[in-house]
């Protein structure tokens, strides 16, 4: 009985936050499609011919994997962060956590929002960038498993920015002064072998730079780090993120007065 309540309660968070973004789709998911295709026009079509190629392969086919993946991150993160911080906002998060429910299910059901916002958006994002290049496939095995465990990595992001937030203004705080910069540092619209070397270094302290490089390894197989350190980084990620996550929905902090 127990366990039957529990799955019944994941499924209803699923389905909620879900539904919160599918029902809006025209302002969570058209936009970052927008986005990413004007992306594509300028960085793609204007500024690529004159970069030419990079580590073999034309401009566009080789930022087109650092898109799609932008585009996965932010909508993860966006997705929980807002979800999350507008429950808490308007009290509803206190109804949930005290219901009869561990709150390893609550924390599942909100990432598990995230990850499908992101995937939807990478989707999507994936069809308009095959307007402007094409893309093969070199792992597909390497290339779910990096999506599913960035989608998760950010979304517990999210969660974290959420429960510290007081007011809709801190929600914005990460993405803009954090989530941004690593992004554009991340190696999405160049090699960081083109880098001097103590640059190099520093950028190897960039989680996001282990997952651009393993999701285009995935689609172009090319690849500036080892993906097996990819995957343990961002699996280490995970785990950190997971039980900080849990700690504080146990904690109740900045949740419960």
């Amino acid at each position: 009985m127990y366990k039957k309540t529990t799955i019944i309660a994941l499924n209803t968070i699923v389905i909620k936050e879900i539904n919160r973004f599918t029902r809006i789709w025209m302002q969570t998911i058209l936009p970052p499609t927008i986005g990413m295709a004007l992306y594509f026009v300028i960085f793609g079509s204007l500024i690529g011919p004159r970069i030419g190629t990079m580590n073999g392969f034309v401009y566009m086919e080789y930022i087109a994997p650092g898109l799609i993946m932008m585009a996965i991150i932010n909508n993860s993160y966006g997705n929980v962060v807002s979800s999350f911080f507008g429950a808490k906002f308007q009290k509803h998060i206190e109804e949930i956590l005290v219901a009869p429910i561990p709150n390893i299910i609550i924390l599942i059901g909100f990432v598990a929002g995230g990850v499908a916002r992101g995937i939807c958006v990478g989707i999507v994002v994936t069809f308009v960038a095959l307007f402007f290049t094409k893309l093969s496939m070199h792992s597909l095995g390497i290339t779910i498993a990096i999506v599913l465990l960035t989608s998760i990595a950010f979304s517990l992001g999210g969660l974290i920015n959420a429960i510290f937030a007081e007011k809709f203004d801190d929600i914005a705080i990460i993405p803009n002064f954090v989530l941004a910069p690593l992004i554009y540092l991340g190696g999405v619209f160049y090699s960081i072998d083109m880098l001097p070397e103590f640059w190099q270094k520093v950028s190897a302290l960039n989680p996001i730079l282990y997952m651009v490089n393993a999701f285009r390894y995935g689609i172009l197989g090319e690849s500036d780090i080892n993906i097996t350190h990819a995957f343990a980084i961002l699996i280490i990620f995970i785990f950190i993120l997971f039980y900080v996550s849990l700690y504080l929905l146990n904690k109740g902090t900045r949740i419960k007065n």
